[in-house]
């Protein structure tokens, strides 16, 4: 899996060094000199990090527009760069990594290693792989049903069924593709519609299981 970078700095001999490392843990790397045309680009275009170079002039003005309402719900990891006396204070900033200039290989790859693992993480938590097996279900006081799966993440999974559920609270069970048994988990319905379609979530996972299908789903977005 590929993401995206923005560099905003004119200091090409540190950009040089950041284009090495970025593109080293997979990231795409666009520069902009300018940080007004930078702000421009960010809000038009998914950028899953910045960097910006505290010593470039108006990279201020920069960082507090970055703060707006607006920007903020694009949610961009921030990584500030420059000489210690222009970093500042990171919660004025509004950044979560920073490293000094001149750049430090080893502390830039730590701190941009953190950033991406950070983007990783909570792409995961929300991810939901297209997954078309057979489910079992077991409400309370009912005969085994039979439904088809259709997505899953973490936090859930939706699936299609001819019989009707009037429980809230179920048990289902189904194979992972390349797993060793049935992944078994207490999950609660949160919609449904009249197409049989129903979306739950799960209340209890075995934690070997709740691992399984971390790594399961980590995998399908690494390699898609």
């Amino acid at each position: 899996m590929t993401l995206s970078s923005m560099v905003v700095s004119r200091d090409w001999q540190e950009v040089s060094v950041l284009e090495c490392i970025l593109g080293g843990l997979q990231m795409n790397v666009a520069v902009e000199n300018e940080p007004q045309r930078a702000l421009t680009r960010i809000a038009k275009s998914k950028i899953d990090t910045l960097i910006v170079d505290c010593d470039l002039n108006g990279s201020s003005q920069l960082l507090r527009e970055l703060q707006s309402a607006e920007m903020q719900a694009k949610s961009v990891p921030l990584v500030i760069m420059g000489v210690p006396r222009h970093i500042g204070d990171l919660e004025e900033t509004g950044a979560l990594f920073a490293f000094e200039k001149p750049i430090s290989v080893e502390e830039a790859v730590r701190t941009l290693s953190a950033a991406r693992n950070m983007i990783v993480d909570g792409r995961l938590r929300y991810h939901r792989a297209g997954l078309d097996v057979p489910v079992s279900l077991k409400c309370k006081g009912q005969k085994l049903k039979n439904a088809q799966l259709i997505n899953l993440s973490q936090g859930g999974m939706q699936f299609r069924t001819g019989d009707a559920i009037a429980a809230t609270s179920l048990q289902v069970a189904f194979d992972l593709p390349g797993g060793r048994s049935a992944l078994k988990a207490q999950a609660e319905v949160v919609w449904q519609d009249k197409r049989g379609n129903f979306g739950v979530r799960f209340v209890k996972v075995a934690r070997p299981q709740q691992r399984t299908l971390q790594l399961w789903l980590a995998q399908q977005f690494l390699t898609n």
